[in-house]
């Protein structure tokens, strides 16, 4: 999957301290890529919206 020119987008909440941030983006329709903000080049898993909205309810119970 080419994501070069993908929108990259980092939540309003996150803080311009370069803190413990992610990034988005929408790739191929029905699924979303998710990278480390501070490691645009490295690792990126792709997800679909339902995965990831799964996953991030999931993280939100257990806080």
């Amino acid at each position: 999957m080419d994501l070069k020119h993908a929108a990259w987008r980092k939540s309003s909440y996150s803080g311009s301290n370069g803190g413990d941030c992610v990034e988005l983006a929408g790739a191929d329709g029905s699924v979303v890529a998710v990278r480390d903000s501070k490691d645009p080049d490295g690792a990126v898993l792709v997800v679909t919206g339902a995965a990831l909205r799964t996953a991030v309810q999931a993280a939100a119970k257990t806080r």
